[in-house]
């Protein structure tokens, strides 16, 4: 396959995997909601830090780490699972008439992203898996590069797109008339992954 239209095709099933529904996108869409496109939009930067980290791993062989026959996979599991639960709990309760403008504010949307994505597990056994066929037959370093960097780099403006796509007056409007409901189902869905992570 000509090189150009096997990594366009890789970003295509890249796209598709990364705004599958998970931890990342669900809490992005619910900051993008309470607290506007900036606050999503850093929140993104800190999910493609994380998912920087995950590429690294997947394109130097390293996801076998997260294997079940790891070690150390049950740690991240129960890791990932507490992080969504405490995730879970603070959407629940937070105040969604607050708007956060603070630089504190801002700084806590990234790490809450980072720490997202990087306790999740799944992410670098994904990232391995799709990786896996596009790294055979290949020597050199251009090729791991040109995958980790429509990796994170998709993935960030996509996500970025999304928060700013999120405050069109009609998504706006709708979820003013039903934050509370809103609300509620994030953290039903984050506490769903929580528990879905810790039993697989």
């Amino acid at each position: 396959m000509n090189p150009i239209a096997e990594l366009l095709l890789f970003a295509g099933i890249m796209a598709v995997a990364q705004f599958s529904p998970g931890p990342d996108m669900i809490l992005l869409t619910s900051t993008s909601l309470r607290h506007g496109g900036r606050a999503g939009a850093i929140m993104a930067c800190g999910i493609a830090t994380g998912l920087a980290f995950h590429a690294i791993l997947a394109l130097a062989g390293g996801g076998y780490i997260f294997t079940r026959e790891s070690a150390f996979l049950p740690y991240a599991k129960m890791a990932a699972s507490l992080y969504l639960a405490y995730l879970a709990w603070q959407v629940f309760r937070s105040d969604l008439t607050e708007t956060q403008t603070s630089v504190t504010s801002q700084h806590r949307h990234y790490l809450r992203g980072l720490f997202c994505n990087l306790l999740n597990p799944k992410a670098a056994l994904v990232l391995t898996s799709i990786c896996a066929p596009f790294l055979q037959h290949s020597s050199g370093i251009a090729k791991p590069l040109a995958l980790g960097a429509i990796i994170v780099g998709q993935g960030a403006v996509l996500w970025i797109l999304w928060a700013y796509l999120l405050q069109t007056k009609a998504l706006r409007d709708g979820y003013e008339r039903s934050r509370w409901w809103i609300n509620r189902c994030f953290s039903a869905l984050l506490l769903l992954l929580a528990a879905m992570i810790w039993l697989r």
